[in-house]
């Protein structure tokens, strides 16, 4: 149950609006940059004390309406999954058992999947946890007009489309026992059969969105305000103005986790703060951590030549991959050499430049995050005007050509967006750069591949990220003719070709590990060949640790420090 702590949140807001620089009563965290990026920075094993978070705005506490990941991270606090993310430095990218046994087998090429839950695991209510518990906080997600705004791999991958299940809000009267590709034999064994073999499927068991809700606690849209507890804290106060707090579960027992530590007594998040004044709270000494992992802000960088500063610096690099996409229904990206045009035109390092720098971006021609193992060798090529001009003969436009670039109405997405029209003006193309709403730009401009087609964006400047680190996840949505949807599509170059479609059923279905890295390797070559993606940049961001962070461990999925380790001096 929520209670209202006034004087632990007037503490919060006093130290975040002090200007205490940290000198007097706030141990100086010490360190190396990059400490925690394959190690721990400041390791501790003490318990005790306020882990003070700050963060932009929070979507939402459900864990199955949050698409959020630095939300996501928070959520290790208080929603427990079959499996999660490692805390080891270093692996954090790999999974561990968590709520189950192990990973999951499954005994036919990823179709079925079966976990089995541990014992001695409770919700925050004292009741035990059970198949039935995982079964229906999954349910919940399929029920879209209620619990609105989450990942639905779930969807995708357990519905049935000739009788699609509607979530467990709806009249069940006809018989039907919930969502009928999940079996619950008992109380401790779970078993999936997917529409499709799938590897990555502990990955999507990992998404807080696979966390177990009790039936008789949830509230429907309402369960955010008081979402209930299988970890080692519970949010006992939240509020949108003044923050969130989490006291520990008394329920959790460490001996079922090898993951969280829960050395702090509380966590406090700060919320709806600024990037400039998330800055200003690390540098103060008034928070210890940003959950947001935008990473320190421009106007901050310039502090950080100080000596002491750098060496609370974690540089990472996010999976983020900045890249212009060219739909294949647009003419004239209709023709693959009107597309090689463009590709051979583009200038890195101007992008760069309009990126910030090297500091916020690192230059990529690849469809490869730098973190995912395994990728091809980035040649970082520079631009070839011969080579635009040689493709602009061959599609049928020697002097160029016009079309419009779409991009989101942000002041750096505009700034790339000129930057790539004056690489291409170069060899007579001219893009219109069209910027667009960047609270809809996904949802409703390039996610609607038939508005993109009306409206004759020829070039979409976007952002992609995977929601967990493989291969699969990370391609699939973007190359896979057979992923192209009327509504929130992700393949923004509308590429449907053959071959690729070919070599990702290849790369899906293979098992040993560096059989399927080559695979997915393959991929890439092959959509490079078809020039309907251009990648640009993968952005960078500098962590800065609070002066009293310890155990600092860089979480690369979230894109900042693991709250499920992190400890306060």
């Amino acid at each position: 149950m929520l209670l209202l702590l006034p004087v632990v949140l007037a503490a919060l807001l006093a130290g975040c609006g002090s200007g205490n620089s940290g000198a007097a009563g706030v141990p100086t965290q010490t360190g190396k940059a990059d400490a925690g990026v394959h190690g721990v920075r400041s390791p501790s094993d003490a318990r005790g004390g306020t882990l003070r978070l700050v963060t932009g705005e929070i979507d939402s506490l459900d864990p199955q309406r949050s698409y959020v990941p630095g939300v996501w991270n928070l959520m290790r606090l208080y929603a427990r999954t079959l499996v999660t993310y490692s805390a080891e430095p270093g692996h954090t990218d790999t999974l561990v058992p968590d709520l189950a046994t192990d990973l999951g087998t499954s005994p036919d090429g990823g179709r079925t999947w079966s976990f089995t839950l541990r014992d001695g695991v409770r919700f925050e209510t004292g009741r035990p946890i059970t198949s039935r518990d995982v079964k229906y906080g999954i349910e919940r997600s399929f029920a879209s007009d209620v619990i609105v705004g989450g990942p639905t791999y779930v969807l995708d991958l357990l519905d049935n489309p000739d009788d699609p299940y509607a979530g467990p809000y709806q009249d069940e009267s006809d018989g039907r026992l919930g969502l009928a590709s999940v079996a619950t034999p008992d109380d401790k064994t779970i078993v999936f059969t997917l529409t499709t073999p799938t590897p990555d499927f502990p990955f999507v068991m990992a998404l807080p969105s696979s966390s177990p809700v009790p039936v008789e606690n949830d509230t429907g849209g309402a369960y955010g305000a008081d979402p209930v507890s299988s970890g080692p804290y519970m949010v006992t106060s939240a509020d949108g103005q003044t923050g969130i707090v989490l006291s520990r579960n008394p329920q959790w027992d460490p001996a079922t986790d090898a993951v969280r530590t829960a050395l702090p007594d509380r966590v406090l998040v700060r919320s709806g703060l600024s990037g400039v004044a998330r800055d200003q709270a690390l540098l103060a000494g008034s928070a210890d951590a940003d959950l947001s992992g935008t990473g320190v802000q421009q106007a901050t960088t310039s502090r950080l030549d100080d000596e002491v500063l750098a060496g609370r610096i974690d540089d990472v690099t996010t999976g983020a991959l900045r890249l212009l996409a060219l739909p294949t229904t647009v003419a004239p990206m209709d023709n693959p050499d009107c597309r090689a045009a463009v590709a051979a035109a583009i200038d890195r390092t101007s992008v760069q430049e309009a990126l910030g720098g090297p500091e916020n971006a690192v230059r990529s021609s690849l469809l490869w995050p730098r973190a995912l193992a395994d990728g091809p060798t980035d040649q970082d090529p520079g631009a070839d005007l011969d080579a635009a001009r040689s493709s602009l003969t061959a599609c049928g436009k020697p002097d160029g050509f016009s079309t419009v670039l779409a991009v989101p109405d942000a002041p750096t997405s505009v700034a790339v967006a000129n930057a790539v029209a004056g690489d291409l003006a170069r060899v007579g193309i001219q893009a219109e750069v069209r910027p667009l709403d960047p609270s809809s730009y996904y949802a409703k401009d390039v996610g609607d591949p038939n508005a993109v087609t009306a409206a004759g964006y020829g070039i979409v400047l976007a952002t992609w990220t995977a929601d967990f680190p493989t291969s699969a996840s990370f391609l699939v949505p973007l190359v896979d003719g057979r992923s192209i949807r009327e509504v929130g599509n992700t393949n923004y170059a509308r590429l449907d070709d053959a071959g690729v479609n070919g070599l990702v059923d290849v790369a899906r279905a293979a098992t040993e590990p560096a059989i399927a890295a080559d695979a997915w390797r393959q991929v890439v070559h092959a959509v490079q060949k078809t020039a309907a993606y251009v990648p640009l940049a993968e952005n960078r961001v500098q962590l800065l640790a609070g002066q009293r962070l310890r155990n600092g461990v860089v979480m690369q999925p979230y894109g900042g420090y693991d709250v499920a380790t992190a400890g306060v001096s």
